[in-house]
């Protein structure tokens, strides 16, 4: 019943309200975004959700343009400010998902939504993580993150397709609060375009990440 019902529906009234309530953070934070880092204040990607259908993903910039002198982007930790660690760091670079939440692209708890780039790499087993609603956050952002490894990531999100309960969603979303304002393993190694490929032994590829 929670799973085909009222998770939707909670996702779409939780993330609204949080929409209505943090404006005067979202004014702020774009503000400083557009002063420090420059237009555009939202960065987009393609993601995938569920079922493997492509949205795209809103998240504040973190990084500037800034190119060398043959008009290449330099190399993404040369791009990332203090302003955009802390962003990160606090995550709120990732207060724009929530429109993507009451769109229905995603939901509050679920598999994080990676780069569409690594589609084509998953195990059969692997994908069932988009049997479900990628998450703002889930059973891996709060059992290590990024100090996990990526089977341990995907089995916490393949385990989590399976127990999706209402209990268990409170749990995760009380979990990922405390995780924030301690900034406990918070970080983007998660999205960065080759961690996965690094640790499988892939050629690395571009992603493009701001």
């Amino acid at each position: 019943m929670y799973k085909k019902f009222m998770k939707r529906c909670l996702d779409f009234l939780l993330a609204l309200a949080a929409l209505i309530m943090l404006s005067p953070v979202f004014l702020i934070v774009a503000v400083l975004v557009k002063i420090k880092l420059g237009s555009p204040v939202i960065f987009k990607q393609k993601r995938p959700g569920k079922d493997e259908k492509i949205f795209c993903m809103y998240k504040f910039r973190t990084m500037t343009d800034e190119r060398n002198a043959d008009g290449d982007l330099l190399p993404d930790e040369e791009r990332l400010p203090r302003f955009g660690r802390l962003l990160r760091s606090t995550s709120l670079d990732e207060l724009p998902e929530l429109w993507n939440i009451v769109k229905g692209d995603m939901s509050i708890v679920g598999p994080r939504p990676l780069a569409v780039i690594y589609l084509d790499y998953y195990t059969k087993e692997e994908r069932k993580r988009h049997d479900v609603r990628p998450g703002l956050t889930g059973l891996a952002q709060i059992n290590g993150r990024n100090s996990i490894s990526w089977e341990e990531k995907f089995s916490y999100d393949i385990r989590y397709t399976t127990e999706i309960s209402f209990r268990q969603d409170v749990y995760i979303i009380f979990r990922t609060i405390g995780k924030v304002l301690n900034r406990e393993a918070i970080g983007q190694a998660e999205e960065a375009p080759n961690s996965l490929h690094i640790e499988r032994g892939w050629k690395p590829v571009d992603n493009g990440g701001n």
